[in-house]
């Protein structure tokens, strides 16, 4: 079974869709593929589809909603048999194995841990590459059309701020590639819709910067700095004046794509 949850949620047997239209069977599917061929116990499943104060009659349904499942998949398969041995029954709970099948969020992870070990290596173009298909995986907000319990919630939280971390890290390789004209209009989107991100206003000062545009990269600085003295009556952090600072004194450190700018810079007077 191909499971899909970087966006819409999807599940495939065979070619053919084994996603429960009703709600609650569909947190359950979504829960146990998240976390496949690990056992999901009974009381985990009861937290997630009904929170902390459960029906009295909630084991009942739970098991109903898992039937449910299983005649999707023998629908897809025309083998009961199968279906049982893909989303089976132990003791005290239930576990979905997928031997020859996927989960976009599992892809997604092992994708994003070989593009950051080839970042940390200075492999920039390998990175840049996984990293980038990575994200390619994504179709909008995780578990977008699934009612979210408790650990659900939890689970969508994980894997946005995954995602941020592995934006964040492709346009540092592609940083240190040189593309710094082409990741401009990015960064200008990612700064917008985050004002307070100091980690993509560094990114985007020193696209600027490196494309000839001193002037606009101390913009993109003013504008933080507004938006965290007004927000949270706070400054930018040392790490950030350093870089108006260098920006300022055009440090030669800042045109070297491989430079550290951060720790070699000096601090701000």
């Amino acid at each position: 079974m191909d499971v899909t949850v970087l966006g819409p949620v999807s599940a495939q047997e065979q070619g053919r869709s084994v996603l429960p239209t009703a709600g609650k069977p569909r947190q359950l599917l979504a829960l146990l593929a998240l976390r496949a061929d690990h056992l999901v116990t009974v009381g985990t499943l009861m937290r997630e589809v009904w929170g902390a104060r459960p029906p009295r009659s909630a084991s009942t349904t739970l098991q109903t909603y898992v039937l449910q499942v299983r005649r999707l998949l023998a629908g897809a398969d025309a083998d009961a048999d199968r279906a049982k041995e893909i989303l089976q029954t132990r003791p005290g709970g239930y576990r979905l194995v997928l031997p020859a099948g996927r989960v976009d969020a599992f892809e997604f992870e092992r994708l994003a841990g070989a593009g950051r070990r080839a970042l940390n290596a200075g492999d920039d173009r390998t990175a840049a590459d996984l990293l980038g298909r990575a994200l390619d995986l994504w179709q909008g907000p995780a578990l977008m059309d699934v009612s979210l319990g408790e650990i659900l919630e939890l689970e969508a939280l994980s894997l946005e701020e995954s995602r941020t971390s592995v934006l964040e890290s492709r346009i540092d390789a592609d940083l240190r590639l040189g593309r710094h004209s082409q990741l401009i209009p990015e960064l200008r989107v990612l700064a917008a819709r985050d004002p307070m991100n100091e980690s993509v206003h560094r990114q985007l000062m020193l696209a600027f910067y490196r494309s000839g545009n001193a002037w606009r990269a101390l913009e993109a600085y003013h504008a933080l700095r507004r938006t965290l003295r007004g927000e949270l009556g706070l400054e930018p952090s040392g790490s950030m004046r350093r870089l108006q600072h260098a920006v300022l004194t055009d440090a030669p450190e800042l045109s070297d794509v491989r430079a550290s700018w951060s720790v070699a810079l000096p601090a701000a007077a």
